[in-house]
C-alpha cells in the first residue's frame, strides 16, 4: 500500500470513529431516560400504558415541588403544597408560572420524583414536562399534571414504609441549561397528551391560562 494510500484510510478511519462518538454522545441521554422510565432508575416514574386500577383504602401524600433555574425570569409554583390521594386514585396537581420581564420567554420543564424507589410505582398520565412554554409579557399560566400511585407500593418490601412522595418540577429556559444543571440526565420523558380528567380539571379553574 502506498503512503498516500494508507493516509487515506487512516483519514476515513479517524472520520468514521469521531462522527460515532457524536452520535453516541447525542443517544447518551435519550437512551438513558429510556432506562430510567422503563426500570424507575434515578427517579424517574415508570411509564407505560397501564390505566388507573381504581382506589383502595390505602393512602399516600404527595408533595409538589417547583423550582426555576437562574436564567430563567419567572416564578413558578405549586396550586397546593401536598396532597393526600388513596392508592390507585387518579388526581390532577395544578402549577403555575409567571413571566417577570417585560418580553416574551420561552421555558421548557423537567420533572422527577423522590424517594427514587418508589418511582416505578408512580404513573404521570399526562403533564407539561418537555413541552416548550411561552409566556408573554407578565402573564400568568397554569399547567396541569394528571398522575395515579400504584398500590403495589404497598405490597412490595423495599418501599412498603414510603409514606410520601415528592413530585418535583424545575423550568429552564432551554434543555442546555438543563444539560448543563445534570438536571437532564434524571428528567423523564413526555408522557402524551392531557386525560380526559385532566382537562376537565383545568377547564373547571377559571382563572386557568390567563394573564
Amino acid at each position: 500500500m502506498t503512503p498516500n494510500r494508507r493516509n487515506a484510510v487512516f483519514a476515513a478511519a479517524f472520520v468514521t470513529v469521531a462522527f460515532g462518538m457524536v452520535g453516541m454522545s447525542f443517544a447518551a441521554i435519550p437512551l438513558y431516560r429510556l432506562f430510567c422510565s422503563v426500570t424507575g432508575y434515578a427517579g424517574t416514574p415508570k411509564i407505560g400504558p397501564e390505566a388507573s386500577p381504581g382506589a383502595v383504602d390505602q393512602t399516600v401524600r404527595v408533595r409538589f415541588n417547583a423550582d426555576t433555574n437562574p436564567a430563567l425570569p419567572w416564578q413558578f409554583s405549586p396550586d397546593s403544597n401536598e396532597m393526600t390521594l388513596k392508592l390507585g386514585d387518579e388526581q390532577v396537581a395544578f402549577y403555575h408560572a409567571r413571566n417577570l420581564t417585560q418580553t416574551p420567554v420561552t421555558g421548557m420543564a423537567l420533572y422527577n420524583v423522590t424517594p427514587e424507589k418508589a418511582a416505578k410505582y408512580f404513573h404521570k398520565t399526562a403533564c407539561f414536562c418537555f413541552n416548550r412554554q411561552t409566556l408573554a409579557a407578565g402573564q400568568k399560566m397554569e399547567f396541569p399534571v394528571s398522575f395515579w400511585v400504584d398500590p403495589a407500593i404497598a405490597q412490595d418490601p423495599s418501599t412498603a414504609d414510603v409514606q410520601v412522595i415528592t413530585l418535583s418540577y424545575t423550568f429552564f429556559r432551554s434543555l442546555d441549561d438543563a444539560a448543563q444543571s445534570g438536571a437532564l440526565d434524571k428528567a423523564g420523558p413526555h408522557i402524551g397528551p392531557m386525560s380526559a380528567s385532566e382537562l376537565k380539571a383545568l377547564e373547571s379553574k377559571p382563572d386557568a391560562q390567563t394573564n
